[in-house]
C-alpha cells in the first residue's frame, strides 16, 4: 500500500470493524476520533484502497455502498422490502474464479454473490 495518512486512517478503522460500513459513517467515525479528514478524501482513499485490492465494496438494496477489508468472499441473501441481509456460507464460484484467473491471466482480489428477493417476514 502506498502510504498516505488518510488511507492508513481508513485502513486502520476498517480493521476494527466487525461489519461493513458506509463512506459517510467512516467519515463520521474518523471525525469523532479527532481525525481531520474531508468526506471527499474518504471517498478518494477508499477508491485507492479498492484498486490496491485491500478494500471491497458491496452495494446494498437501497443503493448504499458499504466497505470492508478484503478478507474472504462474502455472499448474501438480501430482502428487497425490509433490507435484511443474510450471510450465506456456500459458494459455487470458487472453482470458476480459479479457472478465470488462469485462462485470462486476471488477478481476482475478491468476488461477491448476492441474491435478491423477499425474506420470510416480508413474503
Amino acid at each position: 500500500m502506498r502510504r498516505t495518512r488518510s488511507k492508513e486512517q481508513i485502513f486502520n478503522l476498517l480493521k476494527t470493524m466487525s461489519k461493513s460500513i458506509s463512506a459517510q459513517d467512516i467519515y463520521i467515525e474518523l471525525r469523532n476520533r479527532n481525525q481531520n479528514i474531508s468526506l471527499a478524501t474518504v471517498y478518494r482513499s477508499l477508491e485507492a484502497l479498492k484498486l490496491e485490492g485491500l478494500v471491497q465494496v458491496r452495494i446494498l438494496a437501497n443503493s448504499e455502498a458499504v466497505y470492508n477489508l478484503v478478507q474472504e468472499d462474502k455472499h448474501h441473501l438480501t430482502c428487497l422490502q425490509c433490507g435484511i441481509s443474510i450471510p450465506i456460507e456456500e459458494c459455487p464460484v470458487h472453482e470458476l474464479e480459479k479457472q478465470l484467473q488462469s485462462t485470462h491471466k486476471f488477478k481476482v482480489f475478491y468476488h461477491t454473490l448476492e441474491f435478491f428477493g423477499l425474506c420470510d417476514q416480508c413474503v
